[in-house]
């Protein structure tokens, strides 16, 4: 009798865990996309962006504060839950700061309402997939 092992290594599982979730990511982002083409189709959006307006200096101050809040707190905490709470918030906290400046500053627009029912849409994808992972 012969007993013939395979060796596993962690690299192999890391493949598969980087492969499942760039499948993940990439599905994640054609339901995103679809939904928002629908939701632009039925309200009759035309997309603009927020860099051809005056609100152009608050959304990159923003943006960049909200990113350095996320990558400060990381850092400081250790624990993995906690981590992928933050990462849920830091999401949470972009879209609805693009949502918010939308609505201030594409006022003719309905842009605002396709984003809002995006991030609706994305936020409890997200929670899955960590879930999901974790």
């Amino acid at each position: 009798m012969v007993i013939v092992f395979e060796a596993v290594t962690n690299k192999d599982k890391w493949r598969g865990l980087i492969l499942r979730l760039l499948t993940v990511l990439i599905i994640l982002l054609l339901v995103v996309f679809s939904v928002e083409k629908m939701t632009d189709k039925f309200w009759g959006v035309k997309r603009k962006s927020i860099s051809e307006t005056p609100g152009k200096r608050i959304d990159r101050w923003g943006r960049a504060i909200i990113i350095f809040i996320f990558v400060v707190s990381s850092i400081t905490k250790g624990s993995s839950v906690i981590l992928e709470w933050q990462f849920v918030l830091f999401f949470m906290a972009l879209m609805g700061f693009q949502v918010i400046l939308e609505w201030k500053y594409l006022k003719k627009s309905k842009q605002y309402i396709s984003s809002l029912i995006s991030s609706m849409i994305i936020c409890p994808i997200i929670l899955l997939v960590i879930h999901f992972y974790s």
